[in-house]
């Protein structure tokens, strides 16, 4: 999409990112002893796709996830550690 700027300069808009997946080591596994606490990190995604493949990745791990839809984004959703794995792989109705 492109907008004309009020000093007639064409200007891109690029789509916000509306997705994100939350994810870290899984804490039922243990890892190096020498790491003194779970570390996890936050990706965004410009489509809910792109979460999916993503989050598969994670979980391919054996790390543990979450997702969601970033504010203000409608409709909300919330897609707890529990459901991950259902949500991102299209054989299990995701």
């Amino acid at each position: 999409m492109k907008l004309l700027r009020a000093d007639g300069v064409m200007q891109t808009m690029t789509q916000p990112d509306t997705w994100y997946v939350a994810y870290g080591p899984d804490k039922a596994v243990k890892t190096d002893a020498s790491t003194t606490g779970a570390v996890r990190s936050t990706r965004t995604f410009k489509s809910e796709v792109d979460a999916k493949l993503f989050a598969m990745q994670i979980l391919a791990k054996g790390w543990s996830a979450s997702a969601g839809t970033l504010n203000p984004h409608q409709p909300k959703q919330v897609v707890g550690a529990s459901q991950i794995e259902r949500w991102a792989d299209p054989g299990l109705g995701g």
